[in-house]
């Protein structure tokens, strides 16, 4: 999990009488929460005690004082170097713990009522699957209602995921996000409304398909993922190997359909948007196609396109960096995800010959995707040579420990027996409505006092998903990187 920072906020009374900051935790590059020092220190408090055998990072210590606006400052930057040790951690971005507390402050934030819904969660083709869900059910639930109404085996669910993929106006797919266990997809679709809900697999290497071959239903969805990668050009043919699968996609036989299919070069990748890249000259446009073991860089040259390859495991580490772009708009401007003056470019340094190491850059708006998607694919090369499945990867770590004991920003204590409960946080949120006078979910435009939850539910409105961080000095450096030599290479 990549966690920063990047901003502070003040809020008015508490019910003790005081003003408090919140600190605006983004997570993979988009706001996730808002989140007291206390809130903080109590997650710290119950790490420890959960998990004794864990070093955890230093937490930074309480003032007894007001802070002053350096100090709160410092605060700030101390809290967000913690919380990125955490989300390093193997053991710790995996706990039970740290889900439950993570997805409890999305809701919390949110002031998201526990309701039943419908939420329409889309197959690659255009299907759609109605699932009665709750808002605050976390994502692998949301996943399993959703498979079930297809009747995917339960054995079989882990192997899927859910993404949140965005039409442009070009006709062009664009995956937005891939949804984690911490978040509930309706919270985090309601962010981003101009994206739809898809299930596509969520593992990178094509041998699980082996497995998912045997069953008639996970078949069927790898065939309709096969047949729209290939439909969109995510998958590359020959204009005679088009012409057989077209002939095998009317006879309606799916399993030589995606034996084929799956020889391919980019099949199972992800694509993304063409961006400006400074390898191997500067200012070069090219497609970027994670998958494989592999980030691939397609460039056209006006005759046929050219792949420039690098392997994962020659990944030493990489970064996500912001670029500040002036803009002539005022900076009181609200800004949405698609008016953002801060672009992204991701550098990673690449094992080019022994002992050769380069820096190569990516500038693309969709950097800390692909930064999530490689590290998603270094785990599960790890977990590969530790004997493990897809399945097994994407299941939190489930600790014997007491309850967890959640603290609302205005203090009070909210116990959860059980973090995946379709309950979570609906006395939590009734009671914090109730306790301020029955004010709504929508914030009056008479009301503009700073006390109470109208003014919070308006602050944490103005927070969109836009990818905001104060610095990206720190690189994620590559479990699986090998040294090489040079006749290997």
């Amino acid at each position: 999990m990549h966690f920063s920072i990047p901003s502070t906020q003040e809020f008015g009374s508490d019910g003790s009488g005081s003003s408090f900051t919140g600190f605006n935790i983004h997570i993979n590059g988009s706001f996730h929460c808002c989140l007291r020092y206390k809130q903080l220190h109590s997650l710290h408090e119950q790490l420890k005690r959960s998990l004794p055998s864990i070093a955890l990072p230093s937490f930074p210590p309480k003032k007894l004082l007001s802070l002053t606006p350096n100090q709160i400052e410092q605060r700030r930057l101390s809290l967000e170097r913690y919380i990125q040790l955490v989300g390093q951690d193997p053991v710790l971005c995996r706990s039970e713990l740290l889900r439950a507390f993570l997805l409890n402050a999305q809701q919390e934030s949110s002031f998201t009522e526990s309701s039943e819904v419908s939420l329409d969660v889309y197959l690659m083709n255009g299907y759609r699957i109605v699932a009665n869900v709750y808002t605050t059910d976390c994502t692998s639930k949301v996943l399993e209602k959703a498979c079930a109404l297809i009747e995917l085996s339960k054995e079989r669910v882990g192997y899927f995921a859910l993404y949140l993929m965005r039409k442009e106006a070009s006709g062009v797919l664009t995956i937005v996000k891939r949804l984690m266990d911490f978040e509930a997809p309706y919270i985090s679709q309601k962010r981003w409304d101009e994206c739809k809900l898809v299930l596509r697999t969520g593992y990178w290497d094509a041998c699980h398909d082996l497995e998912l071959m045997r069953d008639r239903i996970a078949l069927n969805l790898l065939y309709i993922q096969a047949l729209s990668d290939v439909d969109r050009g995510w998958i590359v043919t020959t204009r005679d190997l088009s012409e057989q699968l077209t002939n095998l996609q009317a006879r309606g036989n799916k399993t030589e359909y995606l034996e084929i299919v799956r020889k391919l070069p980019l099949y199972g990748c992800l694509q993304f948007p063409r961006a400006s890249v400074d390898y191997p000259e500067p200012n070069t446009v090219a497609t970027v196609v994670l998958g494989n073991k592999e980030l691939n860089l397609l460039t056209f040259d006006g005759k046929e396109m050219q792949e420039i390859k690098f392997k994962v495991t020659r990944i030493r580490c990489w970064r996500v960096t912001p670029i500040h772009i002036n803009d002539e708009h005022s900076s009181m401007e609200p800004q949405t995800s698609h008016q953002s003056k801060i672009s992204l470019e991701l550098s990673f340094e690449y094992l080019m010959a022994k002992n050769q190491l380069k820096w190569i850059t990516i500038y693309s708006e969709q950097s800390m995707l692909m930064s999530v998607c490689l590290q998603s694919i270094v785990d599960e090369l790890l977990n590969q040579k530790n004997g493990s499945d897809p399945v097994h990867l994407q299941s939190v770590q489930h600790v014997e420990y007491t309850p967890l004991s959640y603290i609302r920003r205005d203090g009070s204590n909210h116990c959860i027996t059980d973090s995946s409960s379709t309950d979570t946080l609906c006395n939590l949120v009734n009671n914090d409505i109730s306790s301020n006078n029955g004010t709504s979910n929508q914030p009056s435009s008479q009301h503009t006092t700073t006390n109470g939850s109208s003014f919070i539910r308006r602050k944490l409105k103005e927070f969109n998903t836009t990818v905001r961080f104060k610095n990206g000095k720190d690189s994620v450096h590559n479990e699986a990187f090998e040294w090489i030599g040079d006749d290997d290479l």
